[in-house]
């Protein structure tokens, strides 16, 4: 019911918001007789704050049409790979006419980014493709909004996460030879698995994988994320944030975690830096500080853009993650697509070389979060695991702004191409999918929904 009441607010505002923007305009025009007055700037700024505060905000475009490289403009087509029902596997492809630039884009490593199905949409790892365009070629899984997938497809799962995440790697080597995955926040865990799971059956592996501010042992220094994830049980999460998607969407009746409730989650974590924001975009919208108003519209229109997550996904991840640390207990049993159940092995991994990377003052993923990774895959030497600490950075500063294009990006590149030519132990051949399915491995304590 929740859901049905929010759809209707939203729906009630719409035509204030619209008012807003239009009475915004109306008083900053020069030309209109309400932008006359000497408090005309003031009303306008008064409005367009109203508008941006009631506008619905829709899914964002990466919006990446050429960069520039060795001083060459390159140009950008943005097109889907695999359209699966819960995600797209986009590419970012790159076309140039100077010979000597397009001969060197045709060598450099395939790389499959992989975004967090955690509210927010894959353009927030904008500034993540955009970097690496530079260097390589770029793959982002881009996660569909669960209100738009129709109740005949079925639900989405952690498995069903892990299992995309497996073909998206076989498509690349099918294209390549091999790849690099690099996972951002809460896929590191998914990511983790599907490569294990990989390594278990002998499949050919990616030969590098950087895990960046993720979850992987959510015991070490817990952050407020966490810790409400840890002291609530399975069932308060299933009655208090598990909704119906209303008639209005394709999805109706589908079971998911709404995404005005997580936003409402991402503003309460810190409400006084929100409301400091938009007070100062209102000064900067009277002072004419054009530069900083639109920066401040950028990350918003970002931030307020947010998905519902299907319920068994949510769920799913809150007890196998955050509750029962399956993947650090080694108990996290995955569903293939043949049915049948195969246990997370991170030791089986023994070729791909690994980097995790922490921010210093992340308050999402704390610190050792990440680097626990290096404990679990005791199959990979110690000359192909690599840990980085990006001082003064934050959760997102590690992945996005001048800390990331400056500080990690580069060791990023660096560790990718290190890796490259496969000659410390793994395959160049591209993967080909098990001829059996797997024996199948202990049944799961916890019921799958």
């Amino acid at each position: 019911m929740l859901y049905q009441i929010y759809e209707a607010q939203r729906s009630l505002m719409e035509p204030f918001a619209d008012f807003a923007q239009a009475a915004s305009k109306l008083y900053s025009n020069p030309l209109s007789p309400f932008g006359q007055g000497p408090f005309a700037q003031r009303v306008s700024a008064g409005y367009d704050l109203l508008y941006r505060l009631g506008k619905d905000y829709e899914k964002p475009e990466f919006g990446i049409k050429t960069i520039a490289i060795e001083g060459v403009e390159v140009a950008i087509h943005e097109r889907v790979e695999l359209d699966k029902p819960f995600c797209e596997l986009r590419r970012f492809k790159r076309f140039s006419d100077d010979s000597d630039v397009l001969t060197r884009l045709k060598g450099q490593p395939a790389v499959l980014i992989v975004a967090p199905l955690s509210g927010h949409y894959a353009t927030l790892l904008r500034d993540t493709v955009r970097s690496m365009l530079h260097d390589h070629k770029v793959y982002v899984t881009d996660w569909k909004n669960a209100r738009t997938v129709p109740m005949e497809q079925g639900a989405f799962h952690l498995d069903d996460y892990v299992n995309y995440v497996e073909e998206f790697i076989r498509h690349l080597q099918g294209e390549y030879g091999n790849c690099h995955v690099i996972s951002v926040c809460q896929p590191t865990v998914p990511v983790l698995a599907a490569v294990a799971l990989m390594a278990s059956r002998g499949e050919t592996t990616p030969l590098t994988m950087t895990m960046m501010g993720g979850p992987i042992d959510a015991r070490k220094s817990p952050t407020a994320v966490n810790n409400l994830a840890m002291n609530k049980s399975f069932e308060w999460f299933e009655n208090n944030v598990i909704y119906r998607v209303p008639t209005n969407f394709p999805g109706s009746g589908r079971r998911v975690y709404p995404g005005f409730l997580q936003h409402s989650g991402f503003v309460a974590m810190n409400p006084d830096r929100h409301m400091s924001s938009h007070y100062d975009y209102f000064k900067h919208l009277i002072a004419g500080d054009d530069t900083s108003a639109e920066a401040h519209r950028q990350f918003y229109d970002e931030y307020n853009a947010v998905l519902d997550m299907d319920a068994d996904y949510y769920l799913e991840t809150i007890r196998v993650v955050f509750q029962e640390f399956a993947l650090v207990n080694g108990t996290w049993d995955v569903r293939n697509e043949q049915g049948q159940f195969e246990r997370v092995r991170p030791q089986d991994i023994k070729t791909t070389a690994h980097f995790t990377i922490e921010g210093e003052l992340d308050d999402i993923s704390g610190s050792g979060q990440t680097e626990a990774a290096h404990a679990l895959c005791t199959g990979v030497p110690k000359t192909r695991q690599k840990h980085l600490e990006v001082k003064g950075a934050g959760h997102y500063g590690i992945f996005s702004g001048r800390r990331w294009r400056d500080s990690v990006y580069p060791q990023v590149r660096d560790f990718i191409l290190q890796f490259n030519d496969g000659k410390a132990g793994a395959s160049s051949k591209p993967a080909a999918r098990p001829a059996k399915a797997p024996a199948k491995a202990p049944a799961r304590s916890a019921r799958r929904k």
